[in-house]
């Protein structure tokens, strides 16, 4: 292909029409194109990180990001401060909240499994509460970085509500109840569970299996500051 330029010279048939991006000031500013509903699902690591990541580049363009977590546990060596909570506390127009305990259902690792249930549950009513907000703001324009997320959000990630599922601390219709509720203009993000989540099929925009193929924990690595919490 020739390299075919715009009358200001710019290269017409590249990213930014060869322009080298460079990092700019965060403002607050309305997406053009929100509104899907994204899955996250698989045996492989990287679900959380994935859709932090993406919650991250929505706020880089001054998008007004907001996670709730559901099931956040880990094991014994996973210390009570996370870094992306951190990141996230630094990051314009990003929050966060967690409603889980410091474990994990069903894994006989001292957490109570009947409080398991009930976060869970205040997590969905929660969740109900963030989309009943979004459907109230006027999500076509731009939202203060710094505003609570019950004045709306553009993107609401709900990490771990999958896997919620999956234990049955929830149900499947919980989660379908939920997206019908979903203002068109929100982008709301699923993720979790090991098991296909096939009840989303028809519902979901994007489904994406993250597979395993290799992981350090089979050989008895232990999760790592900086990687896995």
């Amino acid at each position: 292909m020739s390299d075919e330029r715009t009358p200001d010279g710019t290269v017409e048939n590249t990213p930014g029409r060869g322009e080298r991006p460079e990092a700019d000031g965060i403002e607050p500013a309305a997406p053009e194109e929100f509104g899907l509903v994204q899955v996250w699902w698989g045996s492989g690591k990287g679900k959380t990180t994935a859709t932090l990541g993406m919650g991250m580049r929505a706020a880089g363009h001054g998008h007004r990001v907001h996670v709730l977590q559901f099931m956040k546990g880990g094991a014994s060596s996973v210390e009570p401060v996370r870094g992306e909570y951190n990141a996230i506390a630094a990051l314009p127009g990003m929050s966060y909240e967690n409603l889980g305990h410091y474990g994990w259902h069903g894994m006989a690792d001292g957490s109570d499994e009947e409080g398991h249930e009930a976060q869970a549950r205040a997590g969905l009513e929660r969740a109900h509460e963030l989309l009943a907000a979004a459907s109230a703001a006027d999500l076509g324009e731009s939202i203060p970085l710094d505003a609570p997320p019950e004045d709306g959000v553009h993107m609401l990630i709900l990490d771990e509500i999958l896997y919620a599922a999956d234990r049955d601390l929830i149900s499947t219709d919980d989660i379908l109840e939920l997206l019908e509720s979903k203002p068109d203009a929100l982008e709301l993000v699923l993720s979790g569970s090991h098991a296909e989540p096939t009840y989303l099929q028809e519902a979901a925009d994007l489904i994406t299996n993250v597979r395993k193929e290799k992981h350090p924990i089979d050989a008895g690595q232990r999760a790592r500051r900086g990687t896995e919490f």
